[in-house]
């Protein structure tokens, strides 16, 4: 979408926003992760490693990025922060931990991050990076790391993000998905 960007208002997502970041989730996988994966593992991946994870609204941690446009609520991306163990996945993604993170010895993990591709590279994802690592930051952690997608790696990197390792999540398939562990400190 050309343009200047309309104003974004970012809140913390609720129960309500289910549905729409489900549709979000799956156009912004299809449409900007199209040239880091094949559609098999896109389709793999949906619902499993790309999906909705109703812990991290549950636990106040996933915000949502709101653009009015022609008078009308649009979700414009989302990602979250988390206190618990699972680096990355939706509701049924395999792996899951609910184990909550020691802030004085572990990292927050920065989740699920997307965003809507009419309105990518324009700040949006970094609008809700720097509100996730505020958050964590006042819960007491220092640390945080990541599991990114190829497509996202560009972007953790040029905040400060160091790549760690690079793993092959296998999906249900017989695919498997390129993730790329990321870290950073701060200060």
């Amino acid at each position: 979408m050309g343009g200047p960007l309309p104003p974004v208002t970012l809140r913390l997502a609720n129960s309500g926003d289910v549905l729409q970041l489900a549709k979000l989730i799956e156009l912004s996988v299809g449409v900007l992760q199209r040239q880091d994966y094949s559609e098999l593992q896109r389709a793999g991946a949906l619902g499993t490693v790309f999906g909705v994870d109703t812990q991290l609204i549950a636990d106040g941690t996933y915000y949502v990025a709101v653009l009015r446009v022609d008078g009308r609520e649009l979700l414009a991306g989302s990602g979250g922060w988390s206190k618990r163990k699972t680096l990355f996945g939706s509701d049924h993604g395999p792996g899951r931990t609910m184990e909550l993170l020691d802030p004085t010895k572990e990292a927050a993990k920065i989740r699920a991050f997307f965003v809507h591709p009419d309105w990518a590279r324009r700040g949006i994802g970094t609008l809700i990076l720097n509100a996730c690592e505020q958050a964590a930051r006042e819960a007491g952690f220092s640390r945080f790391e990541l599991g990114a997608t190829l497509t996202g790696v560009p972007m953790y990197a040029a905040r400060g993000y160091l790549e760690v390792e690079r793993i092959a999540v296998p999906l249900n398939n017989g695919e498997s998905l390129p993730v790329v562990r990321m870290a950073k400190t701060v200060r």
